[in-house]
């Protein structure tokens, strides 16, 4: 048994052998560079019953023989392929914009195939929470930038931009760059690997939560105070007049 996150509902469970599969298949191809070669296919099956969706993974790599009366030992991974999901894009809530949400979405699955153009997706996807949720929109990426990082420094910013955020997400208008312009000489290529990718797709995550998440708990707090303060009041106030009810109260009560 071990711990795990459903990629697609977000719910943390404890895997139980009937939820975790795991299979072997040699691959019978005579070659030095990669003897004794397998694939490895992992599965865990969601115990939420609303969800119920299956993760697979599957992994090439070399496998060892089996020692005396032990089994195969499946090693050195060459490379590791995540079949579904297809990518490790987490589930977010409803009230982000739906265009938003797909160009994050897009920027995870792309991240090992093309890491500058998953950049680039990050780039725009960025540029559309400032305009929705920041309610600033120019021409250019980086006069947005610059405009919330004035309203931030006088105060008038939304609740929970922040600069030292501001200035991650001019980090990533920069890397972003790479991918959305071309250098102009030609022949200088500046690349983005995977892990730089990853980071920008983990600052997005951060500010949906810092942003989105965050102002959407705030609200439903205020409202809950809001709805016990009118409760409380509904209760104090006198209920209309029952069949003479409340006038023999008070006959009684002067007597």
């Amino acid at each position: 048994m071990f711990s795990w996150t459903c990629p697609y509902c977000g719910h943390v469970q404890t895997v139980t052998d009937n939820k975790y599969s795991v299979d072997r298949a040699d691959v019978s191809v005579e070659s030095k560079n990669y003897p004794s070669l397998a694939v490895q296919i992992s599965a865990i099956g969601c115990a939420n019953q609303e969800c119920d969706q299956v993760q697979i993974t599957a992994t090439v790599g070399r496998y060892s023989a089996p020692a005396s009366g032990g089994s195969y030992a499946f090693r050195d991974p060459i490379s590791i392929h995540q079949l579904r999901p297809e990518s490790q894009a987490k589930p977010q809530p409803k009230y982000i914009p739906r265009p938003i949400v797909t160009d994050y979405e897009e920027a995870c699955r792309i991240r090992d195939l093309s890491p500058k153009a998953s950049a680039t997706l990050a780039r725009r996807c960025l540029q559309g929470m400032i305009r929705d949720f920041c309610g600033i929109a120019k021409s250019r990426l980086v006069d947005e930038i610059n405009t919330l990082r004035d309203s931030a420094t006088g105060g008038t910013a939304p609740q929970g931009v922040s600069i030292d955020s501001i200035d991650a997400i001019d980090g990533l208008r920069k890397i972003g760059n790479i991918g959305a312009h071309m250098e102009k000489d030609i022949d200088v290529i500046v690349d983005v690997d995977p892990n730089e990718a990853q980071a920008l797709i983990e600052l997005i995550e951060s500010l949906f939560e810092e942003w989105y998440v965050a102002r959407d708990k705030r609200q439903r707090r205020f409202a809950r105070v809001a709805e016990v303060a009118t409760q409380k009041n509904e209760a104090k106030t006198p209920k209309p007049d029952k069949g003479g009810e409340t006038e023999a109260i008070e006959r009684s009560e002067a007597g």
